[in-house]
């Protein structure tokens, strides 16, 4: 195994891992849902089944369990079936400890936010499952995951006109990469020709419902997002684009070996053309002259002869060296073949960790030079913390990668590679780089933990603003309430005692002036923080709306009020002096109009609640209660006039007293209407007033809520809280948290509706025939639509009671067949 090779079939660059503090782009999270659901269902469908909510359906782990097992073709252990929280934790876990037992690791998931229905961190995870087995494994001329999957992208798209794969967001807007992709493969799916690149919409529907209908790829991104978006979410890009590279797997494999084969014959071909060559050379021995037939002289023939030995001998010496030359030439040939190969190998080597680093680190210096966190909160800071030390955890991952880059091209130097000046020129610009890199880190650690700190000083100094500025501000608003209070009173020790706490309350003031400067020297320390380190706060004090404005305002008018309200203590004490003569006067007068009003308030009230008779029964009685009351106006009337001053305290029970008999009397007029809507008998209305009288526990004439309920369950109603909570927005609407008999009554005629159902379609049917206890076809036909009518005709049996005539018909045992005589 190469040293150099690593673990470069698992390394993915930091930007298409899940991040690291689980912060998603909200612009991006609807696309995630829409792609990593569909995804999921290409795969459970496998298995007969599906997700409709990817945070909720998760939540058990019983589904996702099965995606795995479905995705990897392993068993995984058997799950819990029990519904109780810790089952489905138990599930997930396993689920997790799956993934991580294939070499993924996940960083900040737990089972308990997938349990919860956390919608980023379930999203990250199964971004970590596509990763795993959907991508890592796309290999392309021995580059990985993204870069292999670009790459092959590339490939495949070269020969098309207006379309530049470079990334895996933009370069798909306008649709025109997808369909390249399908025409490659299927050129007969689409007419590529017609297509526009300025109609991306036409481009991105026609590659969706192609892929869906005859590749078996699901919608997995809505072209509106992807055209409405300025940068597409490149998760769900390639997520979308791995399902075409595994859908055309086969094409894909049949072009790998066609590659392999091609390459092959390359070196044949080169293999025979060295043959060729050396033949040549070999043949350059020419023996044409020595073996030409000789002049027949004896002498010539002998000395030939002698030259003829001789010239075998030099030929025989000469092969000899030739040999051994051309033996010595194949093995430096042989030696240097192995040495360029492993200079080449070494180069790519180089090339390719050099490309994967430096695209790592593409952007990486003006990340780290931004300064975000100089407008950013508190929690803002944290996170930005947390994703930091994600950052330089992959920055030391990343020296290994850089050292061994460092050695290739030492190693591609020692062997004399011919191209090691620019070599050694692209190792030096990324160990520059490298260091550079250290250094902003560093520079941006030490910026991040001053900025927190300074904005933890900051806020600790708002909270305790806030923890003393609510109660502050809250005695402030009472105070002010207190003081702009009207208020009555009736006697002088009254007005004595309200003076005696307004004296009680001035005392306090000193204090509460000392507790508003210590408030504001807490902002005002503040202030100095941000002043002194030039902090950009990005927002106001988050734990109250409080500022110091309002507390100086309101203080301003907590410290006006107090002289007015002197002034108006001062001025009732006098007026109570005054009214306590005219009081003695009229006590012995109202001292009877007075208990007269409270007995006959009583008396009412009892009328509404007891049952005594019809409710025209009732009715008649308060309207005489009426009479009576109108008919003790003049007394009234004659107490006002000896006491014009203290007028308004009996005209307050009076008024009181005719508002009360009005409402009673108006409520029992309701109570009628509606039993004669509803068509509830006296027996059902007196059962409502006594379930209503027994649970209305305080004789207010109105249940409270828990009272209700209780009436309910003891009338045989089982419920929960969301049925009564139903039950309570029908009979409580404005939610004040009682129920009134009227509503009550209304609720239960609807719930009883049904009971009488045969009794009230009986009813109606002799209302129809006017009281006869038979009914006319005519006045079927006069009285009802004709369908209905006729329908009743042919189904009502002939009336045969004493009573009959020709042609009536029986509406009651009509009723009976259609209810049943249990309705009855």
């Amino acid at each position: 195994m190469d040293p150099y090779d690593g673990d470069e079939n698992n390394y993915m660059p930091q930007e298409d891992d899940w991040d690291r503090d689980m912060l998603l782009d909200p612009a991006w999270e609807k696309q995630q849902r829409k792609t990593f659901t569909a995804w999921c269902n290409s795969h459970l469908r496998k298995a007969g089944t599906q997700i409709e909510n990817i945070e909720e359906d998760f939540r058990d782990g019983l589904k996702l369990m099965l995606l795995l097992e479905v995705i990897s073709g392993e068993r995984l252990a058997k799950p819990e079936r029990g519904k109780m929280r810790v089952h489905k934790i138990s599930n997930v876990n396993k689920a997790l400890h799956y993934i991580t037992s294939k070499g993924v690791k996940l960083v900040s998931i737990g089972a308990e936010e997938i349990v919860d229905g956390n919608a980023k961190m379930t999203l990250g995870m199964i971004w970590t499952i596509i990763l795993r087995f959907a991508i890592q494994d796309i290999s392309v001329e021995e580059t990985s995951a993204k870069e292999g999957l670009l790459l092959w992208c590339q490939r495949k798209t070269a020969p098309y006109k207006n379309v530049n794969i470079q990334n895996f967001h933009i370069s798909w807007k306008d649709g025109l990469g997808f369909c390249a992709l399908i025409h490659r493969h299927r050129p007969e799916l689409i007419d590529y020709g017609k297509l526009r690149k300025d109609d991306p919409m036409t481009n991105l529907n026609t590659a969706f419902d192609v892929a869906e209908k005859y590749l078996d790829i699901p919608k997995m991104l809505d072209a509106e997002d992807i055209v409405g978006t300025a940068r597409p979410d490149e998760k769900a890009i390639m997520t979308y684009v791995s399902s075409f590279y595994h859908a055309f797997s086969g094409a894909q494999k049949a072009e790998t070996a066609a590659n392999r084969i091609c390459k092959v014959l390359a070196v044949n071909q080169e293999n025979e053309q060295l043959m060729e060559d050396y033949e040549k050379l070999a043949s350059d021995v020419s023996t044409t002259p020595l073996l030409c037939p000789p002049p027949p002289i004896i002498k010539s023939i002998q000395m030939l002869f002698v030259t003829f030995v001789v010239f075998v001998q030099d030929v025989s010496n000469a092969w000899g060296g030739l040999e051994g030359a051309e033996k010595g030439y194949e093995e430096w040939l042989l030696n240097e073949i192995r040495r360029l190969e492993r200079l080449d190998h070494l180069a790519e080597k180089f090339r390719q960790k050099a490309a994967i680093h430096e695209t790592w680190t593409e952007g990486k210096e003006v990340m780290l030079q931004a300064r975000d966190f100089e407008t950013a909160s508190l929690s803002e800071i944290k996170a930005l913390l947390k994703k930091h030390e994600a950052f330089e955890s992959d920055l030391a991952a990343h020296q290994d990668r850089v050292e061994q880059i460092a050695a290739i091209a030492q190693e591609l130097n020692e062997l004399d590679y011919y191209d090691s000046p620019s070599v050694n020129a692209r190792c030096q610009n990324i160990c520059d780089q490298w260091d550079a890199l250290g250094a902003l880190t560093q520079k941006r650690s030490e910026a991040l933990q001053r900025t927190e700190k300074l904005l933890e000083t900051i806020d600790q100094l708002y909270l305790e603003f806030a923890k003393r500025a609510a109660p502050f501000n809250n005695w402030m608003e009472g105070a002010m309430e207190d003081l702009q209070d009207t208020f009555i009173v009736h006697t002088i020790e009254e007005i004595q005692g309200l003076s005696t706490a307004h004296e009680q309350f001035k005392a306090t003031l000193p204090d509460a002036d000392k507790e508003r400067g210590a408030i504001l020297g807490i902002h005002n320390e503040i202030a100095k923080i941000v002043a002194t380190y030039h902090v950009n706060m990005a927002g106001t004090n988050p734990y109250t709306t409080i500022n110091p404005q309002d507390i100086n305002a309101k203080w301003d008018k907590v410290r006006q009020l107090v002289p007015q309200r002197d002034q108006a203590l001062i001025e009732e004490h006098a007026r109570q002096q005054n009214n306590e003569r005219l009081r003695r006067q009229f006590a012995n007068q109202a001292n009877v109009i007075g208990p007269w009003i409270q007995t006959k308030m009583e008396e009412i009230g009892r009328i509404s609640i007891e049952m005594h008779g019809t409710l025209e029964d009732q009715l008649t009685h308060l309207r005489q209660y009426e009479k009576n009351i109108v008919n003790y106006k003049p007394k009234i009337d004659q107490l006002e006039e000896t006491h014009q001053l203290i007028q308004e305290h009996i005209r307050v029970g009076w008024e009181q007293l005719l508002t009360t008999i009005a409402r009673t009397i108006n409520e029992i007029e309701n109570q009628i209407l509606t039993r004669d809507a509803k068509g509830i008998s006296q027996d059902q209305m007196n059962e409502f007033r006594a379930s209503f009288n027994h649970f209305d526990r305080k004789k207010t004439g109105m249940m409270e809520a828990e009272d209700f309920k209780t009436c309910l369950i003891s009338l045989g109603y089982n419920m929960g809280e969301a049925e009564f909570s139903r039950i309570m927005s029908i009979v409580d609407p404005n939610r004040v948290g009682v129920v009134t008999f009227q509503a009550f009554i209304d609720f239960m005629s609807r719930e009883t509706a049904d009971t009488d159902t045969a009794d009230q379609v009986m009813a109606s049917f002799k209302v129809l025939a006017g009281d006869k206890n038979y009914i006319l076809a005519d006045e079927l036909r006069r009285e009802l639509p004709p369908d209905q009518a006729e329908y009743c005709i042919a189904r009502m049996a002939p009336y045969a009671g004493p009573d009959a005539i020709p042609g009536a018909l029986d509406y009651m045992s009509f009723s009976t067949a259609l209810y049943g005589e249990s309705d009855l």
